[in-house]
């Protein structure tokens, strides 16, 4: 069994991790860390830290689900991997690449697992586009395109429009997703860049972004997010020189293969709970020695793209 100390209660954790770790037969929910101990009152016999220090001291925990603002997410990863605990992280991994960096050197020093919770790459239909890349069904990819639209979030969040705890806007909430998504598929990115602005929304961070990433295979990834459009949008295609994969919208369950002989369309759902799988596999990693999905190694080439952004204004 892997015991697992929860890094804060907020909206992913209620909804989701925590749902995720309960439900998954070789996990346990052990513990969590908060500054606000009475919202662990929903959770009775799971025990309640609100020291750092003092949590990562307990010798049964064995895993660290990290879902604090970004700003700290380099902060409490280090600490877990100092105290030999592995370590799931939500994205990004970091504020930055450099960040980034230092979490990974600190996994690989401890010996222990570090992933991020990029849990799209366990989605069944993201999978399936990758077995159909590898196959050559659309020829050579040469175009990428996703994007995501909708309006500013509530502030059920609000720590999502200050820059010191989240880094950015959609490029840090929701492009992250898409930019790893393209390198899921497309492996290492070579080149990028992008632009911010606030077209609508004056922020502390920005309202809508546009990324541009380049791959070694010749294959060019676009993605544009906003928070200022009232017509949601979830888009995702891959262009081929035989045909194009369309995977619209990205969080629903169709995919649709056309080529010059037709097209042809599957059904292929995500979990119930887009969470489970990710955990689920953090605990097959740790139990049975099983490859991570979701990597470090993989996670932090996602900040190496935002940074650029970032770096471009």
């Amino acid at each position: 069994m892997v015991n697992w100390l929860v890094v804060g209660i907020g909206d992913i954790t209620r909804k989701r991790v925590i749902p995720a770790i309960r439900d998954e037969p070789r996990s346990v929910f052990h513990s969590v860390l908060t500054r606000e101990p009475g919202k662990a009152a929903a959770y009775p016999g799971v025990r309640v830290y609100t020291s750092v220090e003092t949590a990562f001291e307990d010798g049964e925990i064995d895993a660290v689900y990290v879902a604090s603002p970004v700003a700290l997410h380099v902060y409490y990863t280090i600490s877990a991997f100092r105290a030999g605990k592995h370590v799931l992280c939500e994205k990004p991994t970091a504020m930055n690449f450099a960040e980034a960096q230092s979490m990974l050197a600190a996994a690989q020093e401890s010996k222990r697992l570090f992933g991020v919770a990029f849990y799209r790459r366990l989605y069944p239909k993201l999978i399936r586009a990758k077995q159909l890349l590898a196959e050559g069904v659309i020829g050579q990819p040469v175009l990428a395109e996703a994007n995501h639209h909708g309006w500013l979030e509530s502030e059920a969040r609000g720590w999502l429009r200050d820059s010191a705890l989240a880094g950015g806007g959609p490029l840090f909430d929701t492009a992250s997703h898409r930019i790893d998504a393209f390198n899921f598929l497309f492996g290492s990115p070579t080149r990028a860049t992008g632009f911010r602005s606030n077209a609508i929304h004056k922020l502390d961070v920005e309202d809508s972004a546009s990324i541009l990433v380049d791959y070694e295979s010749g294959t060019r990834g676009i993605i544009d997010v906003r928070w200022n459009s009232r017509i949601v949008r979830d888009q995702f295609r891959i262009v081929g020189t035989e045909g194009e994969l369309i995977l619209d919208p990205l969080n629903g369950p169709r995919l649709v293969v056309t080529t010059r002989a037709g097209s042809s369309e599957e059904q292929l759902p995500a979990h119930a709970n887009v969470h489970y799988p990710i955990v689920e596999d953090f605990t097959n990693a740790i139990l049975d020695g099983s490859p991570l999905s979701s990597p470090g190694t993989g996670a932090i080439l996602t900040d190496w793209v935002i940074s650029a952004v970032m770096a471009n204004g």
